[in-house]
């Protein structure tokens, strides 16, 4: 076994029980809740043998697989895009991913916390560089694999690995604060 291999093992074994604990308090179905742990662990391999590494395992982890439960509700409850804001809230139509907010209706605290976030993200996303937004948005976002874009860009798989990586890098870095900021309302 590699060095990175060991240490991906160990990181695995240490976190697996607290991780597996946390995604079981969101997610009801023991076989949705063992899907986002394979899934979560699958990305953290592909990102820990990044040239760039990931400095804190166990954080890296625990936000992953927040975002992937957020993705499970979504597919769940699909919205379009054009509800994700009320009129008021987006005159131009500026909010245009279809994320779990909370629902506009539910209550003016919801409302607030669902207008910031928008706002938030794509002022996020748009400090990004144009390679790795669009690769964020194509994989995240619109669903489409790494070796689909790669065959369809012809950029190397690492290449668009690396710029998601550092897209969400940079996103969790800018909204960090929103979301603590919410947290303590």
């Amino acid at each position: 076994m590699t060095d990175p291999d060991r240490d991906i093992t160990a990181i695995v074994m240490l976190e697996r029980t607290r991780l597996v604990n946390f995604i079981r308090r969101r997610i009801r179905d023991p076989d949705d809740a063992e899907d986002i742990l394979q899934d979560v662990f699958h990305e953290f391999v592909q990102a820990y043998r990044l040239p760039a590494p990931i400095e804190q395992a166990s954080a890296w982890l625990f936000r992953t697989a927040r975002n992937r439960i957020i993705d499970r509700f979504r597919k769940k409850r699909e919205q379009p895009l054009a509800d994700l804001s009320e009129p008021d809230d987006d005159p131009d139509g500026e909010y245009r991913l279809d994320l779990a907010l909370p629902a506009h209706d539910a209550g003016p605290e919801a409302r607030y916390a669902r207008t910031v976030l928008l706002k938030a993200l794509q002022d996020a996303l748009d400090e990004l560089p144009p390679n790795q937004r669009e690769v964020f948005i194509a994989h995240e976002l619109e669903g489409r694999s790494f070796k689909e874009l790669a065959a369809q860009s012809g950029v190397a798989l690492n290449t668009l690995l690396a710029r998601k990586r550092y897209a969400v890098l940079h996103l969790r870095g800018r909204l960090q604060p929103v979301y603590d900021e919410l947290d303590n309302l």
